[in-house]
Protein backbone atom coordinates (compact mmCIF):
# COMPACT_ATOMS: atom_id res chain seq x y z
CA UNK A 1 0.00 0.00 0.00
CA UNK A 2 1.26 3.49 -0.63
CA UNK A 3 0.44 5.35 2.75
CA UNK A 4 -1.10 8.69 2.24
CA UNK A 5 0.94 9.85 4.51
CA UNK A 6 4.49 8.89 5.60
CA UNK A 7 7.02 10.98 8.21
CA UNK A 8 10.28 10.27 7.59
CA UNK A 9 13.22 10.13 10.48
CA UNK A 10 16.81 9.52 9.72
CA UNK A 11 20.00 9.29 11.80
CA UNK A 12 19.98 12.97 13.04
CA UNK A 13 16.29 11.87 14.87
CA UNK A 14 18.23 9.17 16.31
CA UNK A 15 21.28 10.69 17.46
CA UNK A 16 19.04 13.28 19.02
CA UNK A 17 16.85 11.02 21.12
CA UNK A 18 19.56 8.74 21.87
CA UNK A 19 21.80 12.07 23.97
CA UNK A 20 18.55 13.02 25.48
CA UNK A 21 18.24 9.79 27.26
CA UNK A 22 21.93 10.12 28.23
CA UNK A 23 21.66 13.45 29.65
CA UNK A 24 18.88 12.41 31.45
CA UNK A 25 16.91 16.08 30.57
CA UNK A 26 13.95 14.33 28.82
CA UNK A 27 11.66 17.50 29.43
CA UNK A 28 11.68 21.64 29.30
CA UNK A 29 15.37 21.81 28.59
CA UNK A 30 17.88 23.03 25.21
CA UNK A 31 15.87 20.99 22.48
CA UNK A 32 12.23 22.51 23.71
CA UNK A 33 13.97 26.50 23.41
CA UNK A 34 15.40 25.81 20.23
CA UNK A 35 12.26 24.40 18.51
CA UNK A 36 10.08 27.76 20.23
CA UNK A 37 12.70 29.87 19.08
CA UNK A 38 12.96 28.82 15.68
CA UNK A 39 9.23 27.95 14.91
CA UNK A 40 8.71 31.58 15.86
CA UNK A 41 11.54 32.96 13.63
CA UNK A 42 10.01 30.77 11.11
CA UNK A 43 6.80 31.57 11.66
CA UNK A 44 7.60 35.39 11.48
CA UNK A 45 6.29 36.06 15.21
CA UNK A 46 7.73 37.47 18.90
CA UNK A 47 6.94 34.41 20.24
CA UNK A 48 5.76 30.60 20.13
CA UNK A 49 5.31 28.32 23.16
CA UNK A 50 4.42 24.26 22.69
CA UNK A 51 1.78 22.64 24.06
CA UNK A 52 1.30 18.77 23.48
CA UNK A 53 -1.69 19.26 20.99
CA UNK A 54 -3.04 20.98 18.08
CA UNK A 55 -6.65 20.71 20.04
CA UNK A 56 -4.82 21.91 23.17
CA UNK A 57 -3.55 25.02 21.35
CA UNK A 58 -6.67 26.19 20.16
CA UNK A 59 -7.91 25.55 23.46
CA UNK A 60 -5.55 27.77 24.99
CA UNK A 61 -5.97 30.40 22.52
CA UNK A 62 -8.94 30.66 23.07
CA UNK A 63 -9.15 31.00 26.57
CA UNK A 64 -6.15 33.46 26.76
CA UNK A 65 -8.50 35.37 24.63
CA UNK A 66 -11.15 35.39 27.00
CA UNK A 67 -13.71 32.89 25.41
CA UNK A 68 -16.31 31.94 28.26
CA UNK A 69 -19.77 31.01 28.89
CA UNK A 70 -21.76 32.18 26.12
CA UNK A 71 -19.64 33.25 23.76
CA UNK A 72 -19.76 33.10 20.26
CA UNK A 73 -16.91 31.52 18.45
CA UNK A 74 -17.34 31.55 14.67
CA UNK A 75 -15.79 28.17 12.89
CA UNK A 76 -15.97 26.86 8.77
CA UNK A 77 -18.26 24.04 7.86
CA UNK A 78 -14.99 21.89 6.84
CA UNK A 79 -11.97 20.86 9.08
CA UNK A 80 -11.14 18.62 11.31
CA UNK A 81 -13.34 17.92 14.46
CA UNK A 82 -10.84 19.67 16.93
CA UNK A 83 -11.45 22.66 15.29
CA UNK A 84 -15.47 22.84 17.10
CA UNK A 85 -14.42 20.25 19.93
CA UNK A 86 -11.81 22.95 21.17
CA UNK A 87 -14.84 25.88 20.93
CA UNK A 88 -16.74 23.47 23.12
CA UNK A 89 -14.20 22.84 25.97
CA UNK A 90 -13.38 26.44 26.48
CA UNK A 91 -17.10 26.90 27.21
CA UNK A 92 -17.64 28.76 24.30
CA UNK A 93 -20.46 28.65 21.73
CA UNK A 94 -19.13 27.85 18.41
CA UNK A 95 -21.39 28.70 15.11
CA UNK A 96 -20.14 26.89 11.73
CA UNK A 97 -20.47 29.22 8.51
CA UNK A 98 -19.51 27.70 4.61
CA UNK A 99 -16.48 27.71 2.84
CA UNK A 100 -15.51 29.48 -0.09
CA UNK A 101 -14.14 27.27 -3.72
CA UNK A 102 -10.46 27.07 -1.83
CA UNK A 103 -12.42 25.23 1.32
CA UNK A 104 -11.35 28.09 3.45
CA UNK A 105 -13.93 30.10 5.76
CA UNK A 106 -16.38 32.39 2.88
CA UNK A 107 -16.00 36.20 3.97
CA UNK A 108 -19.11 37.00 2.82
CA UNK A 109 -21.03 34.82 5.23
CA UNK A 110 -18.56 35.56 7.73
CA UNK A 111 -19.62 38.91 7.85
CA UNK A 112 -23.65 38.19 7.86
CA UNK A 113 -22.05 35.75 10.89
CA UNK A 114 -20.83 38.72 12.50
CA UNK A 115 -23.46 40.89 12.29
CA UNK A 116 -26.12 38.29 13.62
CA UNK A 117 -24.22 36.83 16.20
CA UNK A 118 -21.26 39.47 17.53
CA UNK A 119 -18.81 36.98 18.34
CA UNK A 120 -15.15 36.74 20.41
CA UNK A 121 -13.50 34.93 18.58
CA UNK A 122 -13.68 33.86 15.08
CA UNK A 123 -11.30 30.70 14.06
CA UNK A 124 -10.81 30.20 10.05
CA UNK A 125 -8.59 26.87 8.99
CA UNK A 126 -5.72 26.50 6.23
CA UNK A 127 -7.49 23.28 5.41
CA UNK A 128 -5.61 20.85 3.01
CA UNK A 129 -2.32 23.23 3.36
CA UNK A 130 -4.10 26.10 1.58
CA UNK A 131 -4.91 29.50 3.06
CA UNK A 132 -7.86 31.08 4.17
CA UNK A 133 -8.45 35.11 3.19
CA UNK A 134 -6.97 36.34 6.05
CA UNK A 135 -6.82 40.11 4.41
CA UNK A 136 -10.10 39.84 4.18
CA UNK A 137 -10.69 38.47 7.36
CA UNK A 138 -8.52 41.17 8.94
CA UNK A 139 -9.97 43.58 7.91
CA UNK A 140 -13.57 42.52 9.26
CA UNK A 141 -11.87 41.97 12.57
CA UNK A 142 -10.99 45.73 12.61
CA UNK A 143 -13.95 46.69 11.76
CA UNK A 144 -16.26 44.49 13.96
CA UNK A 145 -14.12 44.13 16.86
CA UNK A 146 -13.29 40.18 17.28
CA UNK A 147 -10.69 38.11 17.62
CA UNK A 148 -9.09 35.46 15.15
CA UNK A 149 -7.37 32.23 15.49
CA UNK A 150 -5.65 30.87 13.10
CA UNK A 151 -6.30 27.14 12.83
CA UNK A 152 -2.67 25.96 11.26
CA UNK A 153 -2.58 22.86 11.66
CA UNK A 154 -2.53 21.58 7.97
CA UNK A 155 -0.50 24.69 7.12
CA UNK A 156 2.97 24.60 8.09
CA UNK A 157 4.78 26.89 5.97
CA UNK A 158 1.86 28.33 4.31
CA UNK A 159 1.92 32.15 2.64
CA UNK A 160 -0.30 34.39 1.37
CA UNK A 161 0.51 37.89 0.46
CA UNK A 162 4.59 37.45 2.00
CA UNK A 163 3.53 36.31 5.27
CA UNK A 164 2.92 33.04 6.76
CA UNK A 165 0.52 31.16 8.05
CA UNK A 166 0.13 31.37 11.98
CA UNK A 167 1.60 35.02 11.46
CA UNK A 168 -1.82 36.82 10.70
CA UNK A 169 -4.33 36.47 12.99
CA UNK A 170 -3.84 37.80 16.83
CA UNK A 171 -2.67 33.62 17.14
CA UNK A 172 -2.12 30.83 15.39
CA UNK A 173 -2.51 27.49 16.59
CA UNK A 174 -0.20 24.47 15.02
CA UNK A 175 -0.60 20.59 15.45
CA UNK A 176 2.17 18.72 14.60
CA UNK A 177 0.85 15.54 14.92
CA UNK A 178 2.66 12.81 13.17
CA UNK A 179 0.25 13.07 9.58
CA UNK A 180 1.54 17.16 9.61
CA UNK A 181 4.18 18.68 7.52
CA UNK A 182 6.33 19.09 10.70
CA UNK A 183 5.73 15.76 12.44
CA UNK A 184 6.57 15.72 16.67
CA UNK A 185 4.12 12.28 16.73
CA UNK A 186 1.71 14.60 19.03
CA UNK A 187 2.48 18.21 20.10
CA UNK A 188 1.17 21.22 19.06
CA UNK A 189 2.12 25.27 19.27
CA UNK A 190 0.66 28.69 19.58
CA UNK A 191 2.56 31.45 17.63
CA UNK A 192 1.71 35.02 19.13
CA UNK A 193 3.02 38.65 18.66
CA UNK A 194 0.97 40.71 21.04
CA UNK A 195 2.56 40.62 24.51
CA UNK A 196 -0.08 40.72 26.74
CA UNK A 197 -1.93 37.80 24.77
CA UNK A 198 1.34 35.73 25.20
CA UNK A 199 1.09 36.82 29.09
CA UNK A 200 -2.27 34.81 29.25
CA UNK A 201 -1.59 32.01 27.16
CA UNK A 202 2.03 31.84 29.37
CA UNK A 203 0.08 32.08 32.59
CA UNK A 204 -2.40 29.07 31.19
CA UNK A 205 0.47 26.89 30.99
CA UNK A 206 2.83 27.72 33.25
CA UNK A 207 2.32 26.66 37.17
CA UNK A 208 2.84 30.05 39.38
CA UNK A 209 0.85 33.10 38.94
CA UNK A 210 -2.82 31.27 38.16
CA UNK A 211 -4.04 27.79 37.67
CA UNK A 212 -2.51 26.46 34.66
CA UNK A 213 -2.50 22.92 32.74
CA UNK A 214 0.44 20.63 32.17
CA UNK A 215 0.34 20.48 28.32
CA UNK A 216 4.27 20.21 28.01
CA UNK A 217 5.93 18.81 25.22
CA UNK A 218 8.81 16.17 25.76
CA UNK A 219 12.36 17.15 24.50
CA UNK A 220 12.33 13.74 22.22
CA UNK A 221 9.05 15.55 20.44
CA UNK A 222 11.47 18.98 20.36
CA UNK A 223 14.39 17.76 19.24
CA UNK A 224 12.15 15.40 16.47
CA UNK A 225 10.32 18.82 15.41
CA UNK A 226 13.48 20.96 15.13
CA UNK A 227 15.15 18.80 13.21
CA UNK A 228 12.14 18.22 10.78
CA UNK A 229 11.47 22.04 10.99
CA UNK A 230 14.52 22.25 9.37
CA UNK A 231 13.76 20.12 6.36
CA UNK A 232 9.91 22.01 6.11
CA UNK A 233 11.06 24.45 3.08
CA UNK A 234 12.65 21.45 1.60
CA UNK A 235 9.78 18.75 2.00
CA UNK A 236 7.23 21.60 1.10
CA UNK A 237 8.96 22.42 -2.56
CA UNK A 238 9.13 18.31 -2.79
CA UNK A 239 5.17 18.12 -1.77
CA UNK A 240 4.79 21.43 -4.82
CA UNK A 241 6.25 19.62 -7.30
CA UNK A 242 4.09 16.06 -6.99
CA UNK A 243 1.22 18.08 -7.06
CA UNK A 244 2.33 19.53 -10.30
CA UNK A 245 2.95 16.58 -11.51
CA UNK A 246 -0.87 15.54 -10.13
CA UNK A 247 -2.27 18.87 -11.75
CA UNK A 248 -0.77 18.53 -15.27
CA UNK A 249 -1.97 14.80 -15.22
CA UNK A 250 -5.79 15.39 -13.51
CA UNK A 251 -6.92 18.75 -14.66
CA UNK A 252 -8.85 17.82 -17.54
CA UNK A 253 -11.09 14.75 -15.77
CA UNK A 254 -11.76 16.15 -12.07
CA UNK A 255 -11.09 19.41 -9.59
CA UNK A 256 -7.93 20.16 -8.91
CA UNK A 257 -6.71 21.95 -5.93
CA UNK A 258 -7.17 25.64 -5.83
CA UNK A 259 -4.49 27.99 -4.82
CA UNK A 260 -5.59 31.36 -3.68
CA UNK A 261 -3.94 34.86 -5.67
CA UNK A 262 -0.66 35.77 -3.66
CA UNK A 263 -0.35 32.54 -2.36
CA UNK A 264 2.12 29.39 -1.78
CA UNK A 265 0.21 26.15 -0.94
CA UNK A 266 2.05 23.61 1.06
CA UNK A 267 -0.28 20.50 -0.40
CA UNK A 268 -0.14 18.85 3.35
CA UNK A 269 -2.95 17.07 1.42
CA UNK A 270 -3.45 16.43 -2.02
CA UNK A 271 -7.26 17.02 -2.26
CA UNK A 272 -9.47 16.25 -6.05
CA UNK A 273 -13.03 16.50 -6.02
CA UNK A 274 -15.51 14.25 -8.13
CA UNK A 275 -18.61 13.34 -8.34
CA UNK A 276 -18.08 9.82 -8.48
CA UNK A 277 -15.70 10.05 -5.74
CA UNK A 278 -16.45 6.86 -3.34
CA UNK A 279 -15.70 4.66 -6.78
CA UNK A 280 -12.36 6.44 -7.56
CA UNK A 281 -11.33 5.32 -3.79
CA UNK A 282 -12.35 1.76 -4.28
CA UNK A 283 -10.40 1.74 -7.49
CA UNK A 284 -7.05 3.14 -6.04
CA UNK A 285 -7.30 0.66 -2.77
CA UNK A 286 -7.71 -2.13 -4.68
CA UNK A 287 -4.77 -1.10 -6.95
CA UNK A 288 -2.41 -0.19 -3.55
CA UNK A 289 -3.41 3.45 -2.93
CA UNK A 290 -4.34 4.63 0.33
CA UNK A 291 -6.76 6.84 -0.61
CA UNK A 292 -9.01 8.85 1.85
CA UNK A 293 -12.00 11.38 2.72
CA UNK A 294 -11.09 14.70 4.09
CA UNK A 295 -13.71 14.98 5.56
CA UNK A 296 -16.85 13.28 5.36
CA UNK A 297 -18.51 14.94 7.78
CA UNK A 298 -19.57 19.21 8.33
CA UNK A 299 -18.42 20.58 11.87
CA UNK A 300 -22.32 21.08 12.60
CA UNK A 301 -23.56 17.40 11.70
CA UNK A 302 -21.31 16.44 14.46
CA UNK A 303 -22.17 18.97 17.05
CA UNK A 304 -25.36 20.59 17.50
CA UNK A 305 -24.74 24.33 17.33
CA UNK A 306 -26.19 26.86 14.94
CA UNK A 307 -25.15 27.24 11.43
CA UNK A 308 -26.15 29.46 8.25
CA UNK A 309 -26.55 27.75 5.42
CA UNK A 310 -23.67 25.43 4.07
CA UNK A 311 -24.58 24.70 0.97
CA UNK A 312 -20.77 24.74 -0.89
CA UNK A 313 -19.49 22.41 1.62
CA UNK A 314 -22.21 20.07 1.43
CA UNK A 315 -21.71 19.49 -2.07
CA UNK A 316 -17.88 19.64 -1.51
CA UNK A 317 -18.23 17.11 1.23
CA UNK A 318 -19.73 14.56 -1.27
CA UNK A 319 -17.17 14.82 -3.48
CA UNK A 320 -13.35 15.27 -2.17
CA UNK A 321 -11.18 12.61 -1.59
CA UNK A 322 -7.13 13.03 -0.89
CA UNK A 323 -4.25 11.03 -2.44
CA UNK A 324 -0.42 10.61 -1.15
CA UNK A 325 1.25 13.57 -1.59
CA UNK A 326 3.59 13.09 1.41
CA UNK A 327 7.73 13.95 0.09
CA UNK A 328 8.74 10.08 0.94
CA UNK A 329 7.39 9.35 -2.76
CA UNK A 330 8.85 7.87 -5.03
CA UNK A 331 8.75 9.04 -8.89
CA UNK A 332 7.58 5.23 -9.57
CA UNK A 333 5.23 5.68 -6.90
CA UNK A 334 4.01 9.26 -8.39
CA UNK A 335 3.66 7.78 -11.49
CA UNK A 336 1.65 4.69 -10.48
CA UNK A 337 -0.39 6.71 -8.64
CA UNK A 338 -1.41 9.01 -11.83
CA UNK A 339 -1.60 6.58 -13.92
CA UNK A 340 -4.70 4.68 -11.70
CA UNK A 341 -6.61 7.82 -10.89
CA UNK A 342 -6.82 8.35 -14.66
CA UNK A 343 -7.16 4.66 -15.51
CA UNK A 344 -10.72 4.72 -13.39
CA UNK A 345 -11.71 7.99 -15.18
CA UNK A 346 -10.91 7.77 -18.62
CA UNK A 347 -11.92 3.96 -18.51
CA UNK A 348 -15.35 4.73 -19.03
CA UNK A 349 -16.06 3.43 -15.38
CA UNK A 350 -17.08 6.52 -14.22
CA UNK A 351 -17.86 9.52 -15.98
CA UNK A 352 -17.29 13.32 -14.90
Amino acid sequence: MIKIIQPVFGDEEKKAVSQIIESGQITRGEWTETFQQEFASYIGVERCYTVCSGTTALFIALRALGVDKGDRVVVPAMSFMATIDAVYLACGEPVVIDVDDYYTMDLNQLEDAVKKYSPKVVVPVHLYGGMADMEGIMYLSEKYGFYVVEDSAQAHGAVLNGKKAGAWGHVGAFSFYASKNVPMGEGGALTINDPEIAKKVKDLIDFGNSPAFNVRITEFQAAIGTLQLRRLEKNNRRRREIAKKYNEGFKEVAIIPPVREGSIHVYHLYTLRHPERDMIIQHLRDSGIDARVYYSYLLHEIRECDHLPTNTAERFREEVFSIPVHPALTDEEIDYVRERVLEVISSGKITT
